[in-house]
C-alpha cells in the first residue's frame, strides 16, 4: 500500500486516483462527525470540500493488516490546520476500511494556559 500516494491524492482531490486505493466494498467512518461513507461517498465529500490542501504524514505504525496514519493537513493559505489519525484495514493491497478522527488544531484552552501548564511541543 503507498501510503504517501494515497494522501497526496487525498489533498489532492483526485477522484480518479483516490478510487485506486479502494477495495469495491470498502468503507470510510468520520466518527468525529459521525459519519459512514461507501467510497463513492467518501471521495465525494473529499473531493468537493472547500479549498486547497496541502499536509505531511507525521507517522506511521502497522500491526498486521492494519496502518495507523498521522497526518497534518492545512489549508495552503493557512487559514486552517487539521490532525488526522487514519486506521486503514488493508485487503490485497487495497484499503477495506477507513476509520479517521479529524480534531481541528488550536490554542489550548484559556483554562489550562492560566495554570501554566505544559509547554509547545514544537
Amino acid at each position: 500500500m503507498d501510503l504517501y500516494g494515497f494522501w497526496d491524492a487525498v489533498l489532492r482531490q483526485d477522484a480518479g486516483r483516490l478510487r485506486e486505493y479502494f477495495c469495491k466494498d470498502a468503507y470510510v467512518n468520520w466518527h468525529c462527525t459521525n459519519e459512514h461513507f461507501n467510497v463513492e461517498e467518501y471521495i465525494r465529500a473529499n473531493c468537493e470540500y472547500p479549498g486547497e490542501w496541502d499536509g505531511k504524514i507525521e507517522r506511521i505504525e502497522k500491526t498486521g493488516n492494519l496502518w495507523t496514519v498521522v497526518v497534518h493537513v492545512y489549508a495552503r493559505d493557512k487559514t486552517m490546520s487539521f490532525h488526522v489519525v487514519s486506521f486503514m484495514k488493508i485487503e490485497g493491497k487495497k484499503i477495506s476500511s477507513l476509520d479517521e478522527y479529524w480534531g481541528d488544531d488550536g490554542a489550548a484552552p484559556s483554562w489550562r494556559l492560566d495554570k501554566k501548564i505544559g509547554t509547545a511541543i514544537l
